[in-house]
């Protein structure tokens, strides 16, 4: 029997760069568990900095695309970013009315960068050809702006634009993106043609140069809501959850506007699910010794960090603290019953070592303590009393010194023992070592 699998198809740019264009459509579709497929419509010299040459491609081989893959694979919804000229469009147009799947129109004008993608005299083209088909069209300010010819410097600006592509054009929903304008929240204003319904939708400003691909991943992942199923207000509000974790885990790559990175979506939550199963199986090992590291404060304990650019989130850090395991709790409560110094010492390691992801702490104790560094390699620390730079700090100067990482370290203005390694297992396994 045929496997039932949601179909996107991305009507694009490529962006050499990889993270704007189909890239990041591709991306955002796998991270939503949906097929994607690619119609290419320019190759462009891009990274970070700027768009350095174009070369469009031929748009009967545009067309040829979409019929290749809707006439064998079959699409449940597609997407167009770069258009970049009136032929292409055109051309795209045709295809669309002949296969009749739904339509999210991200009217790509511009590159993070500012560079142009799209030729000025095919605006109008956009206008009469591609945002009819459209179920959801995306713009930013700047691109509703030139679609509506409305000047936008608030929402009520963005709402009177959003009206007037709707009524002029006949796209069934206008999203003007918030993203160039200010405040505290990024609001997105959603206008339904059907029936004139504005909504909004906000999400925490996210403080960050790091916003390229944002527009191309917003309107592939409602795309993938589509095809999925999904009303189309559920995919924009999806779409919108997306892009906001998709930004707050942006890549710091290259010297310019670095990619946003919609397989957060999926990873963070792989991150968590290893963790919580490398924290199983260190309690396992440890559970027989635990009644000797509970401190009278409940500070010690096993924390657990996903990679960067997720443990810059104290939220992602998964930590367990000895009383919790003692007092037999299930995994999926004991999981968060950590915090304070064992969260904070988590991510100074982290974002001092990548490599080091678990620390064990054992806190207080100094006849245990006094034991255990007999066995480890261990270095003393006691030079600051700020617990969430202890750690980076402590293995700074241990790497200084010793020209290695060590076992652990001794946080002698707080008699803390924090031993560290690549995963929960492996930090148990050593202190099982110092005390067998």
């Amino acid at each position: 029997m045929a496997v039932k699998l949601p179909k996107a198809l991305t009507i694009a740019g490529l962006d050499s760069g990889g993270g704007a264009g189909i890239t990041a459509d591709l991306k955002t579709f796998h991270a939503m568990g949906v097929y994607g497929m690619v119609a290419l419509t320019a190759v462009t010299a891009q990274n970070t900095l700027g768009v350095k040459a174009v070369q469009e491609i031929e748009p009967s081989i545009v067309e040829a695309q979409i019929n290749a893959v809707a006439e064998d694979i079959g699409v449940d919804a597609a997407k167009t970013g770069m258009l970049s000229s009136s032929p292409i469009m055109e051309s795209v147009a045709k295809v669309v009315r002949r296969w009749g799947f739904p339509l999210v129109v991200d009217p790509v004008m511009y590159a993070k960068s500012g560079d142009p993608l799209m030729r000025q005299d095919a605006i109008d083209t956009l206008r009469r050809t591609i945002i009819p088909l459209a179920k959801v069209v995306t713009p930013n300010i700047p691109e509703a702006e030139a679609l509506s010819g409305v000047s936008i410097r608030n929402l009520n600006d963005a709402k009177a634009a959003a009206k007037r592509i709707a009524e002029e054009f006949h796209p069934e929903i206008v999203i003007v993106k918030g993203g160039h304008l200010t405040g505290a929240e990024s609001i997105d204003v959603v206008y339904f043609r059907d029936n004139g319904e504005y909504r909004e939708l906000s999400a925490p400003r996210i403080s960050t140069g790091n916003t390229h691909g944002t527009g191309c991943s917003f309107s592939a992942a409602i795309a993938a809501g589509l095809a999925k199923g999904m009303s189309p207000w559920d995919s924009i509000k999806q779409a919108k959850e997306l892009i906001t974790m998709a930004i707050q885990y942006s890549l710091p790559l290259g010297h310019g506007h670095g990619p946003v990175n919609p397989m957060s979506w999926i990873e963070l939550r792989a991150y968590r699910y290893d963790a919580v199963m490398d924290l199983s199986n260190a309690m396992s090992i440890i559970k027989n010794k635990v009644g000797e590291l509970i401190d009278s404060q409940d500070n010690g304990g096993i924390a657990v960090t996903p990679p960067q650019p997720y443990a810059i989130d104290p939220s992602n850090v998964i930590t367990v603290t000895w009383r919790s395991i003692e007092e037999g709790l299930p995994i999926s409560i004991i999981t968060r019953s950590g915090g304070g110094r064992l969260v904070k010492y988590a991510l100074g390691m982290v974002n001092s070592n990548p490599e080091l992801r678990a620390l064990l702490l054992i806190s207080g104790l100094s006849n245990l303590i006094s034991r255990v560094k007999r066995v480890l390699s261990t270095y003393e620390y006691g030079l600051s009393r700020d617990e969430a730079r202890l750690i980076s700090s402590a293995l700074t100067e241990a790497l200084r010194s010793l020209n290695r990482v060590p076992d652990a370290i001794h946080l002698t203005s707080f008699n803390d023992l924090v031993i560290m390694g690549e995963s929960a297992t492996a930090v148990v396994n050593k202190l099982m070592k110092a005390l067998s």
